[in-house]
């Protein structure tokens, strides 16, 4: 009796099973069979960030327009291929493309934001992104952010600032700045030398201020805010020229 139940019992899993295996192969030809019926594109992170939109990633998808995506079956696209080709944009940090139940070809890509722009006369240069990618300039769309100059600019094009151990200084100095809503309207423009001496030009003051090497960042910047405060309000905000940020605990004003 109890053997006739096991048995009866596993012909049931079976058969349930074969049934589940049917309809996963019913939903994968159905699938297959559907057309693309629209292109959804979503883009994150696009407030005051217009270097991309979304015929640009249009464009990437349908390969400048060679590969035709409406109206084609599921079945005949490669989706992944597509999603790929969209990444290469460098302006895109991260995508995913996926088909919904209703036949649309969804895209969701999410934007790098620049942070500071790279100039040196007469170039182009570039931006550096929140995630330290170097970003190439756009025709489209200039951004409003704090200027990198100076003789480090051609090699800081060469990779992005998290590849290098001296990338990460001045990465670590750029988020401070950015990150602290006082320095971030403040400075101006970071001038970097090829021996990463780090000079800062102020957006309202007259002071040159010599920062130094990209080290004890926090330190420094407090020490300058003391100054800012205590000092320029009494003697003139015009009234130094320079003020160097090297020495430990002190300020030297000129």
């Amino acid at each position: 009796m109890l053997k006739k139940l096991k048995l009866k019992k596993g012909i049931k899993v079976a058969l349930v099973m074969v049934l589940m295996l049917v309809l996963i192969s019913f939903a994968n030809r159905k699938q297959q069979g559907e057309q693309c019926l629209d292109m959804v594109i979503k883009l994150d992170n696009q407030q005051d960030n217009f270097f991309i939109d979304e015929h640009d990633v249009m464009a990437l998808m349908t390969n400048g327009g060679e590969e035709v995506l409406l109206g084609r079956y599921y079945r005949d696209i490669n989706l992944k291929e597509i999603e790929e080709r969209v990444k290469t944009q460098h302006f895109i940090k991260e995508a995913e493309i996926y088909k919904d139940v209703k036949g649309n070809l969804l895209v969701n890509a999410e934007l790098r934001r620049p942070f500071a722009r790279i100039m040196e006369p007469g170039k182009a240069n570039g931006y550096v992104a929140l995630d330290g990618t170097i970003l190439p300039t756009s025709s489209k769309y200039t951004s409003r952010a704090v200027i990198l100059s100076g003789s480090y600019m051609p090699e800081m094009m060469k990779s992005n600032l998290t590849e290098t151990e001296d990338g990460m200084k001045i990465y670590a100095l750029l988020n401070y700045i950015y990150n602290d809503k006082f320095w971030k309207a403040q400075i101006a423009q970071i001038d970097i030398t090829k021996d990463w001496y780090v000079t800062l030009y102020p957006q309202v003051t007259k002071q040159v201020v010599e920062f130094g090497q990209p080290e004890d960042v926090d330190k420094k910047f407090k020490k300058l805010k003391v100054f800012y405060q205590r000092v320029l309000p009494q003697k003139g905000w015009n009234a130094y020229s320079r003020i160097n940020l090297e020495y430990k605990d002190q300020v030297v004003a000129e």
